[in-house]
């Protein structure tokens, strides 16, 4: 009798705990679009988690609007996006409509291209004395979405330190279930001065009257996305380099095949799996990216491999934490300058090592850092009333510290930084506002002794 009485509860329990199952889901039953005059609707719904005719869990659909709204803005494609639920019939909470609307950027900008060629702001201000001749100036013609279709269009017309001119287009989507993307892009330069050591950690450089160095570069890609976070990427490269008999002269060693001229074919894997808030200044999530490269030329292949891992973890909307490891191991088949450069170029780079450069074989760094938010402020727009009529500034202070460590197996006497491990630390205020504005203003020391300010980041159009 007991036996049967137990049995009938639990079956009594299963029923009841699927019918509160199936009552706490909902459909969606329409997704409504607003603002995206020239963007494609299907751009706006790819990033989305859900779509029409899902039934999902009525508790998580607030994740899910976040999220959609997150995705939304990383596109940037949009100044502002507001995801709202619509319960289209009264008293009946089992359909949901999605009202998503947003305010479009401006995509096609004209601007004058000026940029100093050093690593960094503080390096051209203060080490080569705010020099004009080290400056790059020009114009970029840049439309963001040139069809509608988050497609990205650059040309760009370069003089001053480095003659180039430079194309690229991507497209992020080609095929009718949006996971394949298709790419390419084209540059050529020369310059009059180049970077041929590293003497005492620091760049050394060389000019002459005439162009010392030379070369172009054309890349296709293809990308695949197959849900809302990771992406694989697959391009390949052909390019040449060339010095002048003065340059070659000056470092013979610069090119890999140890010759004036080099040309190569080179091939690239990506991977990334980025889910953050906000990709240009993320309050919580975490990205993964990894990239194979090797490059082909006679008498001088290269393999390189760089790994990083970001991870931001938000404790309260005031305060969070960001640590970052970034690694990369290069496979050198011979010695030269050009392939040995590591800490302090592309995304290796240490707070308060702004004036210096480790070359090697490997290098791993470290960053951690903690925020705290000061509050925000918005400024009325007395130009643009209609199109953007105030603009908003969030303020965080940020302490820093930062370990790396580079490896090389044929160290100079005179460079102090490799095989060693590098230690700095400082406070920082961060600036963003729209238009992926970061500013970073830092107090930093490291293990040398050296204090000082440095300015990173600005607009990113």
């Amino acid at each position: 009798m007991f036996k049967i009485f137990r049995c009938s509860f639990l079956l009594l329990f299963f029923i009841i705990s699927v019918a509160a199952n199936l009552k706490a889901q909902i459909r969606i039953n329409a997704i409504q679009v607003e603002g995206n005059n020239r963007t494609k609707n299907y751009i706006l719904l790819r990033e989305l988690p859900y779509h029409v005719g899902d039934q999902i869990n009525k508790d998580s659909l607030s994740i899910l609007n976040t999220l959609s709204q997150q995705q939304l803005f990383n596109t940037a494609l949009f100044l502002s996006v507001k995801v709202t639920p619509i319960y289209p019939v009264r008293n009946d909470s089992s359909i949901v409509d999605i009202q998503i609307q947003v305010k479009e950027r401006w995509y096609f900008i004209p601007k004058p291209y000026f940029k100093w060629i050093d690593r960094n702001f503080n390096q051209w201000w203060t080490e080569q004395n705010r020099s004009l001749d080290r400056v790059n100036y020009g114009v970029t013609l840049s439309q963001k979405n040139a069809t509608g279709n988050n497609d990205k269009l650059v040309i760009g017309f370069i003089g001053g330190y480095t003659q180039q001119n430079i194309i690229q287009y991507q497209l992020p989507f080609f095929d009718k279930k949006l996971k394949y993307g298709v790419g390419g892009g084209w540059q050529n330069y020369n310059q009059k001065e180049f970077n041929y050591k590293t003497e005492k950690d620091k760049q050394v450089f060389a000019k002459t009257n005439d162009i010392i160095r030379k070369g172009y570069r054309a890349n296709v890609n293809l990308s695949y996305r197959p849900n809302l976070f990771e992406r694989y990427s697959l391009q390949l490269g052909y390019g040449k380099e060339e010095l002048s008999d003065t340059g070659f002269l000056i470092q013979p060693n610069f090119l890999a095949t140890q010759k004036n001229v080099m040309t190569y074919g080179d091939i690239t894997f990506g991977y990334t799996k980025i889910a953050f808030d906000y990709n240009a200044y993320p309050t919580k999530g975490a990205g993964t990216e990894l990239f194979l490269f090797q490059r082909f030329s006679k008498g001088a292949p290269y393999t390189s491999i760089q790994f990083r891992k970001v991870k931001a973890h938000s404790f309260s909307k005031q305060n969070f934490i960001f640590i970052e490891t970034n690694s990369q191991v290069k496979f050198l088949a011979n010695d030269n300058y050009l392939d040995r450069r590591l800490l302090g170029y592309g995304s290796l780079q240490m707070n308060g090592f702004e004036y210096y450069v480790a070359d090697g074989n490997a290098a791993t760094i470290l960053k951690t850092a903690f925020h705290h938010s000061l509050g925000s402020f918005t400024v009325k727009n007395p130009l643009t009333q209609k199109f953007l009529p105030e603009v908003k500034y969030d303020f965080w202070i940020r302490v820093f510290t930062n370990l790396g460590y580079v490896y090389s197996d044929r160290p100079l006497n005179s460079n102090k930084l490799s095989n060693t491990l590098i230690r700095t630390a400082g406070i920082g205020l961060d600036v963003i506002s729209i238009y992926d504005f970061v500013l970073k203003i830092d107090y930093s020391v490291n293990q040398l002794g050296d204090k000082g300010v440095y300015l990173h980041g600005g607009i990113n159009f």
